[in-house]
């Protein structure tokens, strides 16, 4: 136990950043996409995406290029958000220094036991201290990236976008049994015999999903009984990678998450669409459904634990209002987000705003929550740089309860 605790701290840490960072690629994603200008404005994005980006959100965007606009390039788009309600990470690494001092006293012979037994007592205290902070304690995190590239024309507008999204969890799976037994050394009533930390048994879990996404979007727009309609598609081949690490107290070692006993990886093919329209010169109404093809797959069944990641639809419908300098914008979705099995499930509305302030300068401001109360609510902001409407920087943040915050950062060309 006491081995396994003292890399809690090596675990907690990594143990958001293994799964999503040590993957076989070097980019990564959540949710189901980051953009800097959609995630300032609360998560919108559907009704309101500009047409360079609107391959992540809803593909029918696509069609809203005017003669003047240019290929559009996204190079990259990243960002992370992490929710630690109990502050496990922090607390973790105040636990690394009580295991430490216990695993040095604790392990040795009866006599040196009963010579030390004031410190032994005072460190079997803190380490059940120690404990009790981190007891029930989760931790959270999304990390997401995505490089695009569209090409509009008047005709049939089209993008190449490569993604990801990712999430991690680690739980502080911390044993009672444990407390009580440190606690009764530190308060005289249980006297440790060597080789009594091997009866310890709390442990850290962790679960990691990676899913990468190689698509292609066109879209077009149609006149439907006088009204136009916009349409967009995304075929998509899908990679998902899954790590499911549990390990005894002894056998736990970082740079095993990514082994191959706790990885496992699925292939298969899915779909995106969007349907978007305007209603005079100042309202756009949108909808978009990501991942049409659910899909469940299985993690390897590691120590008698094993879940289950599910890929299924998310169907969200926005509207905007739009006028030379200010754009509003509300998404809510009607199907909620599903991750893996044992994690809530999560329905997000957002509501946000974007003022440009200057022809190269643009502010931003939203909130977002969700509705099943499974996530953090989060207020964002955010700004834009755009020179010459050739070089666009966006960044955006993200703050709520729970200690959670987030960033994205964007970088788009168009030439």
């Amino acid at each position: 136990m006491v081995k396994k605790i003292s890399k809690l701290n090596r675990f907690s840490r990594p143990a958001f950043f293994p799964v999503l960072f040590l993957a076989p690629l070097s980019a990564i994603a959540a949710g189901n996409y980051y953009d800097a200008r959609n995630d300032a404005m609360g998560g919108t994005g559907v009704a309101s995406s500009t047409y360079g980006t609107a391959v992540l959100a809803n593909p029918a965007l696509m069609t809203k290029a005017q003669p003047e606009d240019d290929v559009s390039i996204i190079l990259p788009a990243a960002g992370a958000q992490l929710s630690d309600k109990k502050k496990l990470i922090d607390k973790v690494d105040d636990l690394t220094d009580s295991v430490d001092r216990y695993q040095d006293i604790a392990d040795q012979d009866i006599f040196s036991l009963i010579a030390d037994y004031p410190r032994v007592q005072a460190a079997a205290g803190d380490l059940a201290s120690q404990l009790r902070a981190i007891k029930g304690g989760k931790a959270y995190a999304t990390a997401g990236a995505a490089v695009a590239v569209t090409v509009p024309n008047s005709v049939l507008p089209f993008a190449f976008v490569t993604k990801a999204y990712g999430t991690a969890h680690v739980t502080a799976d911390v044993s009672q049994g444990d407390i009580d037994y440190l606690q009764g050394i530190a308060d005289g009533s249980t006297i440790p015999l060597p080789g009594d930390q091997d009866r310890l048994t709390s442990a850290a879990l962790g679960r990691g999903a990676i899913v990468y996404d190689y698509g292609i979007a066109v879209a077009h727009e149609f006149n439907i009984a006088g009204h136009p309609v916009s349409v967009g598609v995304t075929p998509k081949l899908q990679k998902t990678y899954l790590y499911n690490y549990s390990a005894s107290v002894y056998n736990y070692d970082k740079s095993d998450f990514t082994n191959g006993r706790y990885k496992n990886t699925n292939t298969g093919f899915n779909l995106d669409a969007g349907l978007a329209s305007d209603f005079g010169d100042h309202w756009t109404l949108g909808l978009s459904a990501q991942n049409l093809i659910s899909r469940d797959i299985d993690t390897r069944e590691v120590n008698g634990y094993k879940d289950t990641y599910q890929i299924t639809p998310v169907v969200t419908p926005g509207v905007s209002y739009h006028t030379e300098k200010l754009t509003a914008a509300l998404d809510v979705d009607a199907t909620p987000t599903k991750r893996f099995k044992s994690v809530g499930d999560n329905q997000y509305a957002g509501v946000g705003a974007e003022y440009r302030l200057l022809s190269w300068l643009q502010l931003r401001a939203g909130y977002r929550a969700d509705l099943k109360s499974n996530d953090t609510n989060v207020v964002t902001a955010g700004f834009g740089i755009s020179p010459y409407n050739k070089v666009h920087l966006d960044l955006a943040g993200m703050k709520g309860d729970d200690n959670t915050w987030g960033a994205v950062a964007q970088l788009n060309f168009t030439f």
